[in-house]
């Protein structure tokens, strides 16, 4: 585990320990989202000013954040995934108003990069995928040909699994019932992520 990773997992599992979420405590330390966003996600290293921001806030030494080998209780090893619900256009994905909730999961095994959970609403994806299952997203802009993606269409995200045809998306359901949809760039219709993993509802 490298340093930009040892700070993502203390600095997560403080926040769970103290239930703040990161919309609050980007604002309560008066930086960006996307910078909070990206020492969670491991993708830089917070600068020593910061560092001794976040130990002043959370109440613990500057080595409660860097350091690997300090104890991080119950929590070590756990993450929570926000379950998102409607996307407000414009915003951030996993802006406090859009999360209905957080299922807690053991980081070993977690595909790299930022996850969260759709709660699937309908039956188009059926058989393969059923009304109210949950699905693991991993947040990317991009998926392969096949692939089965979380996708934002008139501010409401869907799953469907996607042919590329000509450069352009086309929304496959795997219920035959439903009609293939073109995705647009209109009403910032876009891709939010490939689908890892279904859990499947069997009441």
């Amino acid at each position: 585990m490298n340093n930009k990773e040892v700070v993502a997992q203390n600095l997560d599992n403080l926040m769970h320990r103290h239930s703040v979420t990161r919309s609050k405590l980007a604002d309560d330390l008066g930086i960006k989202y996307s910078t909070l966003s990206d020492w969670l996600n491991g993708r830089t290293y917070p600068r020593v000013g910061a560092i001794t921001q976040l130990a002043t806030y959370f109440n613990v030494s500057p080595s409660a954040i860097v350091d690997s080998t300090e104890p991080s209780e119950v929590l070590q090893g756990v993450v929570s995934i926000p379950i998102i619900g409607t996307i407000a256009g414009g915003s951030p994905i996993l802006a406090d108003e859009h999360i209905e909730g957080y299922v807690k999961e053991l980081k070993a095994g977690l595909p790299v990069g930022e996850l969260f959970y759709l709660r699937v609403k309908g039956h188009s994806m059926e058989p393969t995928i059923k009304d109210g299952s949950l699905v693991l997203i991993n947040r990317q802009p991009e998926v392969s040909d096949g692939d089965i993606a979380a996708v934002l269409i008139n501010n409401e995200a869907t799953l469907k699994r996607v042919t590329i045809q000509d450069g352009k998306y086309i929304l496959i359901p795997d219920n035959k019932d439903y009609p293939p949809i073109l995705l647009d760039q209109s009403n910032e219709n876009r891709i939010l992520g490939k689908a890892i993993r279904v859990t499947i509802n069997l009441e």
